[in-house]
């Protein structure tokens, strides 16, 4: 059985894997997803905009795409995890 720390999931598809999406790219649905920082805009894209299209602040994006369930999200955005 795979241990919970050992599965990656898409955050829109529900996809998993037992690593890392290649480019953090889901294979099943071939998205990347980015969650604004100051209002949690989701949006999708290759690369994440400049500024939010939601709250319209100049801020950072997380790629959300993949993470591992039960981990901060300070942790699935490492790319060195």
């Amino acid at each position: 059985m795979v241990n919970q720390h050992d599965v990656w999931m898409c955050t829109e598809c529900g996809y998993t894997a037992a690593k890392r999406f290649i480019g953090d790219i889901c294979p099943r649905c071939g998205l990347t997803y980015w969650r604004c920082r100051v209002c949690s805009f989701t949006t999708i894209g290759a690369f994440p905009p400049d500024v939010c299209p939601e709250c319209h602040a100049k801020c950072e994006f997380s790629n959300i795409t993949c993470y591992v369930p039960g981990l901060r999200e300070a942790d699935t955005v490492n790319p060195d995890f």
